[in-house]
């Protein structure tokens, strides 16, 4: 657990900052938007996300760097989301335990990001599945952000929760995809994934793709939409725009 007084000095003195991974639209060869990343310069040295993000998870530390997130997106982005298309989204990385609790939808409204709340997604991690009222939150949104599930694999028994949470966006796991061209059992769990894809309507992302074979094998089982190193390393807010109207298609 990192003391939470050090967080509160850290963001006092501005050391934390946002990175943007790009989302591609893998068949048409254009970026619809990024993941909003967290990142930390501590004392001169960058902390791993790894790092700190486990210290301060069921922390009070937990919501206030995600309500930072949030109003830190909108004075970077806001007037860029305004104008987008209505395709174009924001992820951003909620820990679960503040679903249905109020506190997001309140940081939505002073952001400023209530208006195009369509255009937000929040992504909770397969192992953080939120307790009764988070659940309840998630089910009965009173606003329009999308909600997905982050760090997923795909088995038949998490098919069968899936189905039970109101989920917009699923995104694999960078181990599903490093192993999509290996025979180490993946022909069940691609069948499967196919047939959630063509049965359910949930957006599905991969996450860590690395190489041109990772992409093309996707796009054979009907994923079209995926982030990586392959299309880009997380980016500054200005770079990510750059690269976001370099992107778009042809």
């Amino acid at each position: 657990m990192i003391d939470p007084n050090v967080i509160r000095n850290a963001l006092a003195e501005g050391d934390f900052y946002l990175e943007y991974q790009p989302i591609m639209q893998i068949d048409e060869r254009r970026c619809i938007g990024a993941e909003a990343l967290l990142r930390w310069c501590h004392q001169g040295e960058e902390r791993l996300p790894a790092e700190f993000i486990e210290g301060i998870e069921n922390t009070p530390s937990s919501g206030v760097l995600t309500y930072w997130v949030i109003e830190k997106v909108a004075q970077e982005l806001g007037t860029w989301l305004h104008q987008a298309r209505d395709d174009i989204s924001i992820s951003i990385n909620v820990p679960p335990e503040l679903l249905g609790r109020g506190g997001l939808e309140y940081a939505m409204f002073k952001s400023g990001l209530i208006d195009i709340s369509e255009k937000i997604v929040f992504e909770i991690t397969e192992r953080g599945i939120p307790d009764k009222l988070g659940i309840d939150g998630l089910n009965q949104r009173p606003y329009h952000v999308r909600i997905a599930l982050d760090d997923v694999g795909i088995t038949a028994a998490k098919l069968i929760m899936f189905a039970q949470l109101r989920i917009d966006v699923l995104k694999l796991d960078k181990s599903f995809v490093h192993q999509l061209l290996t025979a180490d059992g993946q022909e069940d769990n691609l069948g499967r994934l196919a047939a959630m894809i063509r049965e359910s309507g949930i957006d599905i992302i991969a996450e860590g793709v690395e190489s041109a074979d990772q992409a093309f094998a996707l796009l054979a089982v009907g994923v079209t939409k995926a982030q990586g190193w392959y299309f880009s390393y997380p980016l500054p807010c200005n770079e990510f725009l750059n690269f976001f109207e370099a992107h778009q298609g042809g």
